[in-house]
């Protein structure tokens, strides 16, 4: 169930906490106030749906600091301003050190509270996306690992599930990194070879002369070394499905031969007089393009019997949106791991959508671990002081407009907006399911950016 969008104020200024809860029921939140520890303690466990509390850090009896503490310790999932006229470095960073995400002082600009309690409520709802798709094991069990909510992600996983069962055979275009063994394998899971085995072959990793026994297996005495009849990758997967990694780095020679595997049915090992036959489903992937394929690296027989359907991945560049839920996914994933919690601060998170990747999700996850694996901190939050070292290039590439200039992340937000509402023909509640945010959170949005 998504998280309703219910704040605590917490402050012992009855006039500012009266404000506060003034200024945001009208952007449409539910306030709940508080003018102790305690009381804000007894709201806390009456209210299972509070998202986010907004503390002073000077309270009567038990302090912000100690009060943030424990609310996080009852609740690890609750997002946590701190609030203060006595700002200083030293008390901002042992704030987030006891579990707040974010500090303000006083006086405040009430635009810029506005702002950040939007911003931080938007992540709390891209982590419940997360943990929707993480579990959303029952609809589609063999794609639980492709963790994405941009619209042309979607779009490549619903051709995916279609292709699953009709046995045609694949080719999934890519650039590095972008998951394409993780797609083939989803598509062998999802189809009804699933009980079989799965073999993968990196073409572009074997010796030329080698490529044809992997394939097709070879015979006693065919060759130095072939000391006894072995099978290749064709007859050990019969009934399943080959993945068939940089298929443009085959040698025509072996097209040749693999076509006929494909037409007929049967493969001769090497050193062998007799055929022996094998059903395989074949997924093909390549980080070439389709021109390279079509203009010599693949004959043109072959590529059209390997390239039935063909699966474009997009580069994690261009979607900016998967970013946000990737992030979290990651940092989900890496706290189980070290067992600890690890977050992504909002200036880390602005320092990845920056970001070009031309690692793509692979890089993505390493640059995640790399900035964990060197910390002790419980719990940790990741910033941009912790990711700019890793970053490939010094001067992040951003999100572009026709101009080519960067754009900020209030720019990059409008223009996702925009986009799933064109893609979404008006329809805001679709909208706000590809975005993975609420129907409140699209209106607030609209409005904020004269959509």
């Amino acid at each position: 169930m998504k998280r309703t969008s219910t704040i605590l104020v917490v402050d012992d200024d009855t006039s500012l906490a009266a404000a506060l809860q003034d200024l945001l029921t009208r952007d449409g939140y539910s306030v709940e106030v508080a003018h102790s520890a305690m009381e804000a303690l007894a709201i806390q466990e009456a209210n299972p749906s509070l998202a986010l509390a907004l503390v002073d850090l000077i309270l009567p009896g038990v302090d912000g600091l100690t009060l943030i503490e424990e609310m996080r310790r009852r609740n690890a999932e609750i997002s946590i301003v701190i609030m203060t006229g006595y700002g200083t470095i030293e008390t901002a960073v042992d704030a987030m050190k006891r579990g707040a995400e974010d500090y303000i002082t006083k006086p405040f600009d009430f635009q810029a509270i506005r702002k950040k309690v939007g911003r931080l409520l938007e992540v709390l709802e891209l982590r419940e996306r997360v943990v929707q798709l993480e579990t959303h094991l029952e609809r589609h069990p063999c794609f639980e690992n492709i963790v994405c909510v941009s619209p042309a992600m979607e779009r490549v996983l619903e051709r995916a599930r279609l292709a699953a069962n009709s046995g045609a055979s694949i080719l999934i275009l890519g650039e590095t990194g972008t998951g394409k063994e993780m797609l083939a394998r989803a598509i062998h899971g999802a189809s009804n070879r699933s009980r079989h085995p799965f073999m993968a072959l990196n073409c572009g990793a074997l010796p030329r002369e080698l490529v044809e026994s992997e394939l097709f297996g070879f015979r006693r005495g065919a060759f130095t070394g072939a000391y006894a009849d072995t099978p290749g990758i064709f007859a050990s997967a019969s009934g399943g499905s080959i993945f068939l990694d940089e298929i443009g780095e085959m040698p025509k020679d072996v097209q040749v031969k693999f076509l006929r595997v494909l037409q007929e049915g049967e493969v001769r090992p090497v050193g062998g007089s007799r055929s022996v036959q094998v059903d395989v489903r074949v997924v093909a992937a390549t980080n070439r393009s389709l021109n390279e394929l079509r203009g010599g690296l693949l004959r043109e027989d072959f590529y059209f019997r390997i390239a039935t359907v063909v699966l474009q991945l997009p580069p994690l560049r261009t979607r900016p949106e998967d970013v946000f839920v990737l992030a979290q996914h990651f940092a989900r994933r890496l706290s189980r791991r070290y067992g600890r919690e690890i977050t992504l601060g909002r200036s880390g998170l602005e320092a990845l959508v920056g970001y070009s990747f031309p690692g793509n999700v692979r890089e993505f996850e390493n640059l995640m671990e790399s900035a964990t694996a060197v910390s002790e901190d419980d719990p940790q939050v990741i910033t941009d002081k912790d990711l700019r070292p890793l970053l490939q290039n010094d001067t992040p590439r951003g999100m572009t407009e026709g101009g080519g200039q960067p754009v900020s992340m209030e720019q990059m937000e409008r223009v996702t907006i925009e986009r799933a509402l064109r893609l979404s023909e008006g329809n805001r509640t679709k909208a706000a399911s590809m975005l993975g945010i609420s129907r409140d959170t699209l209106y607030r949005k609209m409005r904020l950016y004269q959509v």
